[in-house]
């Protein structure tokens, strides 16, 4: 089938399309390039002579969901002066390459977005050792080490399960919210020498309440403002009020005891927002045991502080502070231990929980990032290799910056809409 010369095919442009032919379930386009004057690479100089032609296979991006091959008509020149033999100049594949330029830069790109690179292979019909060289190249251009960490950090582990270790800790900026960084292991030891090594600029860092992040942090750090995320301290008052139920339901008949877990919910949900039949089953509960009642009426209690201090904001820490006193206080009167051992936990931490209603920072999309990495994780069926699993999560992130054809954003074509949707 001969081609009509006037459309110009992306990637494609300075070539001469001189046919094209169906072979079974792929496309195959014979081309060549225009004979032009050339600059010999040893001598510099100027030359027309054509040397021999060779035929080069080249593989290419899909036609109509037609795997798509190329076959070039490649010339190589003779310098008169000097005798030189050299290949004349293209703009679609690289010298010693069988892939076009297209082919790689859409792999690249793909390759951080699909769901495994086995997808991508049989998507793009290569193999799989060629995608995962491809992402590795492109990875190593586009990922490179952190040279210093911003003023506000949010650290938080994550299960990776690569050969490095079983959890892995990403960093990421407390203002952007995007990820920085991934250290191979959690352990303090790591932490603390890359937070040296890095970590001259950071001055506020985010994190759960982890008593080895807070050591490392410490020590590595010149007083560093470290603040607690809210819902790593929040989740100790229900997670005591979880464990009063349990206990206390353990010794009720077997309907109410199943009914209770089924309905536990109750307890957890903002009262203002209980339906009648929800508040039926809470009441009924909190009426057959007074602890029971006693560990409902603290999380509230702890609930309307805890909106409060958030309406304080940093102007009324003194208030805050005193409402966190009259909390521990109300806890010491009712005597229920789980309560009494949460509130351990909270002198422990006190200074990083009021910081956290002092400046508005959060890990809350930190966990987001962690969640979208269980995703990556798990549709890839785990990485072993921690470098490329890195390079995956951190890219995944920012890759609407990354592999940008350059070309097209120089010059408009005038391009058939269809054409344009071939790759």
């Amino acid at each position: 089938m001969q081609m009509n010369n006037n459309i110009i095919m992306p990637g494609l442009e300075d070539v001469k399309i001189l046919k094209v032919e169906q072979m079974d379930d792929r496309l195959a386009l014979f081309v060549e390039m225009e004979a032009r004057t050339h600059t010999c690479p040893r001598c510099g100089a100027k030359t027309r002579q054509i040397h021999d032609y060779r035929m080069q296979k080249i593989k290419h991006l899909k036609w109509f969901e037609r795997l798509c091959y190329i076959f070039y008509n490649k010339r190589r020149y003779r310098c008169d002066a000097c005798e030189k033999r050299f290949p004349e100049k293209n703009n679609f594949v690289e010298r010693y390459k069988r892939f076009t330029k297209e082919w790689n830069q859409a792999v690249n790109v793909r390759s951080v977005q699909a769901k495994t690179f086995k997808e991508l292979a049989q998507q793009y019909g290569t193999s799989i050792s060629t995608v995962i060289r491809r992402f590795d190249a492109f990875a190593e251009n586009e990922v490179g080490e952190v040279k210093e960490l911003p003023r506000v950090i949010a650290i938080d582990e994550y299960k990776g399960d690569t050969k490095e270790g079983k959890y892995q800790l990403i960093i990421a900026n407390g203002d952007t919210r995007e990820p920085l960084d991934i250290l191979p292991n959690r352990k303090g030891k790591t932490i603390s020498q890359y937070l040296r090594k890095y970590g001259a600029n950071v001055e506020i860092v985010i994190m759960d309440m982890s008593h080895s992040f807070k050591s490392a942090v410490r020590k590595a750090l010149d007083h560093p403002l470290i603040i607690a995320d809210h819902f790593h301290f929040c989740r100790y008052i229900y997670w005591a009020l979880d464990k009063v139920r349990r206990r206390i339901q353990s010794d009720w008949n077997d309907y109410d005891r199943k009914k209770c877990k089924k309905m536990r919910y109750v307890f957890y949900k903002d009262s203002a927002k209980l339906t009648e039949n929800e508040r039926w089953y809470l009441d009924r509960y909190r009426g057959m045991s007074k602890e029971l009642d006693m560990a409902y009426q603290l999380k509230e209690a702890y609930c309307e502080w805890f909106k409060q201090a958030k309406e304080n904001g940093s102007e009324g820490m003194r208030k805050t502070k005193e409402g966190l006193n009259t909390f521990y206080q109300l806890v010491r009167d009712t005597g229920v231990q789980e309560f009494l051992r949460s509130i351990r936990t909270f002198k422990n931490w006190e200074k990083e929980i009021l910081n956290s209603f002092m400046y508005s920072y959060s890990n809350g999309f930190l966990e987001g990032i962690n969640n979208h990495t269980k995703v990556i994780k798990r549709n890839a069926y785990g990485f072993r290799n921690f470098k490329r699993a890195r390079a995956r999560i951190l890219l995944s992130g920012s890759i609407i910056n990354v592999g940008v054809n350059k070309r097209f954003k120089k010059k408009r074509h005038t391009t058939p809409n269809f054409l344009l949707y071939l790759n």
